[in-house]
């Protein structure tokens, strides 16, 4: 009996536990909503940016350590609204990318730099760039690639 009673108490608690984090994840999800900036409103699917790279890999072949490695990611706003970049982040502090500035308009063509810094790598090397955006596809990767020998 007393199991049984313990069981109840504490599926009790937990359906209260999951009742409160709901509440509290809509509570979190309107103000988001009031508090984001209009440039990064939700516009229709036909409408969206879409960003098109020309390039999604790039492959720096073999170099020293302590070498550094700089690319440009070029890429073209096919949709019908300006594409803006908010973030870009690599999967280690090795691996710095550069977002621009501005607001890129339907057709216009930008670039995302991105400097490697071998100093404390080697080996086969795949760091990954994650690009946040309001296009339609919000995040988008790149990939730098090669090997760094002594």
């Amino acid at each position: 009996m007393k199991r049984i009673l313990l069981m109840v108490l504490v599926a009790a608690t937990f359906a209260s536990c999951q009742q409160k984090k709901t509440e509290n994840a809509s509570a979190l999800t309107s103000d988001t909503a009031l508090n984001q900036p209009a440039a990064q409103s939700s516009v229709p699917a036909t409408d969206a940016p879409v960003i098109v790279f020309e390039k999604t890999s790039y492959d720096f072949g073999k170099i020293a350590r302590g070498e550094k490695v700089y690319y440009s990611y070029k890429f073209t706003n096919t949709g019908k609204s300006p594409l803006i970049i908010t973030n870009a982040e690599a999967t280690c502090g090795c691996t710095i990318p550069e977002i621009p500035k501005e607001p890129i308009k339907p057709g216009a063509q930008g670039e995302i730099k991105v400097v490697f810094d071998s100093t404390s790598k080697m080996g086969l090397q795949d760091k990954v760039v994650t690009i946040t955006s309001n296009a339609a596809e919000p995040m988008t990767q790149v990939h730098l690639t090669g090997e760094v020998t002594e």
